[in-house]
């Protein structure tokens, strides 16, 4: 018998940290390879990751709620015939370990963070990527602060305290005067009710919801976009009559012959692929060399979970088929909320589009998902008076909203992209279909 490490998986490019959100297993279970041993989550998914071994989990070395590096070790598994000399295939290969804050709940061990070389010649504890991002984003320098966490590490928390302390102190710098000693007053009278006032600490009428993994990291990406790339935003409305006509004509047909729901999702995804080849800066990546041009569609779809958003990706999505493209999307959507995904699932996304008209949104301004170019909304379609030649007719109206960074799209290219979506939906007829 030996012990072999498990270890936190990269679960996605360029994701250097997960959060450990449950542990599927408790110390003395015994799992069988690819069982599903803990949910992972990071600011690209939230996926169960099964056991690369199989044995008895003996030790759990990182809790529920701790974000830590890829490569670091989660738990320890007592396995037949010694420690394997390396992770297999299925926990893939981690790359650089990054520093990760760390989240200790009470009761759950963790090692010390290692340390690095200050500027002085001492140590200081590694600063986690999420504490870095948040001092510079408020020009704070780290070496300032009095680090409250393990070995002296500054967490988030120092950073948030010094920000307070600092927007609390007088604008001229000048430390505030003391404040003179209350004259002496006769005892007060009892309150009447010892109901806190409005606002007050400990205020019955408020509650603190702690943060999900989830939430966390779709806050920080969302932040981090917003910090990386100048957004833009426009809107056209488009007439999807005839789009809508064909549907509710062929959705149960549909449904019997291809096992899929027919959704206007679909439509819409092959009509954009085909903007996309037409307007490619809208499918590409802002880098230091230069703009990257993605000859490909993956199609990046967002999808509403219990605790937030996912974006599952349909791959070469310029390359199928009506029919394909609703039984993929329809797979996707189903194991996105069912907390199926694979970590590939959720990768290499060149564009995203998002039907916020599914929750009755008319008009939104959606953040882009970093790396790409631009995202796409769909908003509810609604049956309102049009003006057609010198005659007015109801129509089946639907806005689209586009926001895009700036620094690879002007505005008059995307004006152009989206009125190309607009023309091509409102002249979609059933010989469009491409099966």
């Amino acid at each position: 018998m030996g012990v072999a490490p498990i270890k936190m998986p990269q679960l996605g490019e360029s994701v250097t940290e997960g959060t450990v959100d449950k542990w599927l297993k408790q110390e003395g279970d015994y799992v069988k390879r690819d069982e599903p041993l803990v949910e992972i989550v990071t600011d690209k998914v939230n996926a169960e990751v099964p056991s690369p071994f199989e044995g008895k989990l003996v030790r759990i070395s990182v809790g529920e709620g701790t974000t830590v590096a890829i490569g670091t070790e989660l738990a320890q598994m007592e396995v037949e015939g010694g420690a394997p000399e390396s992770e297999p295939a299925s926990a893939a290969a981690p790359s650089a370990p990054a520093e990760a804050e760390t989240v200790v709940p009470a009761g759950r061990p963790t090692a010390p963070e290692p340390v690095s070389e200050a500027a002085d010649g001492g140590s200081r504890p590694r600063l986690s990527p999420a504490v870095r991002r948040l001092a510079e984003e408020h020009d704070i320098d780290p070496s300032r602060l009095q680090g409250s966490g393990e070995g002296g590490r500054v967490t988030r928390d120092d950073v948030l305290a010094f920000l307070e302390r600092r927007e609390a102190a007088p604008s001229d710098g000048a430390a505030a005067p003391p404040a003179a000693a209350p004259a002496a007053a006769p005892e007060p009278a009892a309150s009447p009710s010892p109901r806190a006032a409005p606002g007050a600490v400990g205020d019955p009428r408020e509650e603190l919801v702690r943060l999900t993994a989830v939430r966390r990291s779709i806050a920080e990406h969302m932040t981090r976009s917003l910090a990386t790339s100048p957004h833009a935003w426009t809107l056209q409305e488009v007439d999807v009559t005839e789009l809508v006509r064909y549907r509710e004509a062929e959705k149960e047909g549909f449904q019997r012959r291809h096992g899929s729901p027919l959704t206007y999702l679909p439509f819409v995804i092959q009509v954009v692929c085909q903007g996309l080849a037409e307007f490619p800066y809208l499918n590409s990546t802002w880098t230091d060399e230069g703009i990257l041009l993605k000859r490909y569609v993956n199609m990046g779809i967002a999808v509403a979970i219990p605790d937030g958003l996912i974006v599952p990706v349909i791959r070469d999505a310029d390359r199928l088929g009506l029919s394909d493209l609703a039984r993929v999307l329809d797979d996707l959507v189903r194991r996105a909320r069912g907390r199926q995904l694979k970590p590939e699932d959720v990768q290499a996304g060149t564009f995203t589009l998002n039907n916020t008209g599914a929750t009755g949104s008319v008009a939104s301004q959606p953040i882009i998902n970093q790396p790409q170019a631009a995202i796409l909304t769909t908003e509810a379609i609604v049956r309102r008076p049009v003006v057609i030649g010198e005659g007015i007719a109801v129509r089946h109206m639907m806005n689209m909203c586009l926001s895009f960074d700036h620094r690879i799209v002007d505005g008059m290219m995307a004006g152009q992209f989206l009125g190309y979506v607009k023309r091509r939906l409102e002249a979609w007829a059933p010989a469009d279909v491409q099966v």
